[in-house]
């Protein structure tokens, strides 16, 4: 089922055929809509404009985007970073520049198509790529692309694919884009814990408008690194993300973390009231409770809530279906969202 709205889908869904609450997108941290979050973006769309059409590395630059990178280095954990338009645009950027590469990369399962690149070998297990790699010569590196958050639990929070294989000589290219502003120390993401395992070099890129609200995409590594995918013409050939998103993340950190606090006590309270919470595959922290059953999906829409849930990446996928919760909600529709979920369970016992 599709529908159509327009404004933006806080907590509340209007459609034609009335008010649903919403537990779905990716809006984590509730900030689109936030009246004092918007009152810095809008001052700075004053003081920037509404978008930035020139070359990063042009002759004039804004000297926010250098200001935001250092505050986005230090605040994931690395070395530096560079900010671009879009997660997609971040991701690209790096699977790209191995594309053009003699480095050998294999894509795990699950990987986004953000990470996607001509030459890669896909692998359909840990233990196939654990194989692959004890067969290739120790001296030669490989790249490793995975999502750090792929809804079925195999990388977060435990990582043991990661796990199993010899990191000493592997670039891991990790997508965050569910983890940055989310999860993690005061939603660092995924890196300060990855960076322990001992890999010969860590690459975090992805969306972080998913967990800050704003529409941008970053990648964190080395500084080395980071200077080389800035020579890219990639990177200087495309706009980059609006001065003014730049300036309000370094602004709203205090909103940011309130709104975090909230997004995780009602991730919590809705674990702690469901009956049966294992029909669903809930991961860490992360505020999303993902399941396959289409049926628990009409349940809800008829009882007036809607979730995500649409064939994902292509039309011919299989249906994604998870339960989303986020810091637009109140207490009272986290209890409704329970009280629905507990009563489906038991109507689905009463009618076998």
């Amino acid at each position: 089922m599709v529908e159509y709205i327009d404004k933006f889908p806080d907590r509340i869904i209007t459609t034609d055929k009335g008010d649903y609450l919403y537990f779905g997108g990716t809006a984590y941290l509730g900030l689109q809509t936030h009246k004092e979050f918007l009152k810095y973006f809008t001052n700075n769309i004053v003081l920037y404009g509404t978008h930035y059409g020139a070359s990063r590395t042009s002759n004039v630059r804004f000297s926010i985007y250098d200001k935001a990178e250092h505050y986005l280095a230090d605040y994931i954990g690395s070395e530096a970073s560079v900010t671009l338009s879009s997660g997609f645009m971040a991701s690209q950027l790096v699977s790209q520049y191995f594309s053009n590469s003699q480095v050998t990369s294999y894509r795990t399962p699950n990987t986004h198509e953000a990470l996607g690149a001509a030459g890669q070998i896909k692998v359909k297990s840990y233990q196939q790529l654990k194989g692959l790699m004890d067969q290739t010569p120790q001296d030669q590196p490989v790249v490793i692309y995975l999502d750090s958050i792929d809804f079925i639990g195999l990388n977060y929070p435990d990582f043991k694919g990661l796990k199993l294989l010899n990191l000493k000589n592997a670039i891991v290219v990790v997508d965050d884009s569910h983890g940055l502003g989310v999860i993690g120390p005061n939603g660092a993401g995924v890196f300060q814990e990855l960076k322990s395992l001992g890999m010969m070099e860590l690459i975090v890129c992805g969306s972080l408008g998913k967990g800050f609200g704003l529409q941008f995409g970053g990648i964190f590594g080395t500084k080395k690194r980071i200077e080389t995918l800035c020579q890219s013409p990639i990177f200087g050939g495309s706009s980059p993300a609006s001065p003014a998103t730049m300036a309000t993340l370094i602004q709203t950190q205090h909103i940011i973390t309130k709104q975090r606090e909230k997004l995780h006590k009602n991730a919590t309270l809705l674990s702690g009231l469901l009956d049966t919470p294992e029909i669903f595959r809930y991961h860490g922290t992360h505020p999303t409770f993902a399941f396959t059953n289409e049926e628990l999906t009409n349940y809800l829409y008829n009882h007036n809530i809607i979730v995500t849930s649409f064939n994902y990446p292509t039309k011919t996928s299989p249906i994604m279906s998870r339960i989303v919760v986020s810091a637009f909600h109140t207490v009272e529709d986290i209890k409704t969202l329970a009280k629905v979920l507990n009563s489906y369970k038991k109507t689905s016992q009463t009618n076998r």
